[in-house]
């Protein structure tokens, strides 16, 4: 079931929330809904992009959290150790910062389209950041 639409530099990906195994960092990003920002390729984890959030405190700890998110798996790291963020994995990630390894509440998954987003995540690497939007899906 589509419920979010995940937009990455014009390409639609739908996806879905994590309801059961993450329901407050799921409501945390609901309220933020539609959301847009910019992505860029992450620093130390591997094939994955990031939104860097700062000291944004969305309340939350740890639930359903994971260092080695799979593709299409969206987290966030609630903060502490490193500033707020969500990762979003394209290929094989071992999340971490400068700080060390971290771990981070997955939420959402992206439901078809992984070949093109892994395309746009080597396409972050080399050409710098791109918009990235979130919605939910026409109901």
């Amino acid at each position: 079931m589509t419920e979010i639409i995940v937009e990455i530099d014009n390409e639609i990906f739908p996806a879905r929330f994590e309801r059961q195994a993450a329901p407050r960092t799921v409501a945390a990003v609901e309220a933020i809904l539609p959301y847009a920002e910019r992505i860029i390729h992450v620093r130390w984890s591997g094939e994955a992009c990031w939104i860097p959030l700062g000291d944004k405190d969305f309340g939350l700890g740890y639930e359903n959290a994971t260092s080695h998110p799979h593709p299409g798996q969206m987290i966030l790291y609630p903060g502490g150790v490193s500033e707020t963020e969500i990762l979003l994995a394209y290929g094989p990630v071992a999340f971490a910062s400068k700080a060390g390894p971290l771990a981070g509440n997955h939420f959402l998954t992206v439901t078809d389209g992984l070949d093109r987003l892994a395309d746009l995540g080597r396409g972050t690497l080399w050409t710098g950041a791109k918009s990235i939007r979130l919605r939910h899906a026409a109901r």
